[in-house]
């Protein structure tokens, strides 16, 4: 009606002669699903998964997928034992002749040879004929394989061309065993040739 005072919404002080102003009720936010309980899945706790190296394979050979590093004794020269190491260690026998791979014979290869000077220096040789490029390519140099030529200590001189040769490239120590000699090879290993079994443990022959 024309005329008739328009309502105001009140300002000032007049806002609190009023009451209070009722304030909105908030929404309180709806609380999150719960996700669902992931199914109680247990894995397998056995001993064997936890072995660590060539051990693998020997525990389980159904297990791991990837098969045993296998090796080729090669001899730097006659009589370097490793018909005899590859009976003991496993492995395969190439005796002074390189691996062939493409005929399924091991690509990694172990040098042998005694640690008198002719089969210290053969290994010497034998080394230089990888580090000229010489070997036949595909082959993996993995470790060099001394076996004693006689009980004792080495004379000196002798002992410096195994450091000499230690410095280039991992070498294993094979003692002088008695019974192999008159051909018990069944005896049990000597500590210092612990850490060759470890190497070729699970070796396929």
């Amino acid at each position: 009606m024309q005329g008739q005072r328009e309502q105001r919404a009140p300002s000032g002080p007049e806002i609190w002669v009023r009451g209070p102003v009722a304030v909105p009720e908030q929404r309180q936010p709806e609380p999150e699903p719960e996700p669902e309980p992931e199914p109680n899945v247990q894995l397998p706790v056995n001993p064997q998964y936890f072995i660590t190296g060539a051990q693998q394979f020997a525990t389980n050979p159904q297990r791991f997928t990837a098969s045993p590093r296998r090796f080729a004794w090669v001899a730097t020269h006659g009589g370097a034992g490793t018909t005899t190491l590859a009976t003991v260690f496993g492995g395969h026998d190439t005796g002074r002749a390189w691996p062939r791979p493409e005929h399924g014979e091991p690509e990694s290869i172990l040098l042998v040879a005694r640690t008198h000077a002719t089969g210290l220096e053969a290994i010497s040789y034998t080394l230089d004929t990888f580090r000229r490029g010489d070997a036949p390519p595909g082959l993996d140099l993995n470790a060099v394989v001394l076996v004693a030529d006689a009980p004792g200590r080495l004379p000196r001189q002798l002992a410096q061309h195994v450091k000499l040769i230690s410095s280039v490239i991992d070498v294993y120590h094979v003692p002088w065993m008695p019974a192999w000699r008159i051909g018990d090879l069944t005896v049990p290993l000597p500590r210092e040739s612990a850490d060759l079994a470890r190497l070729t443990a699970g070796t396929a022959h």
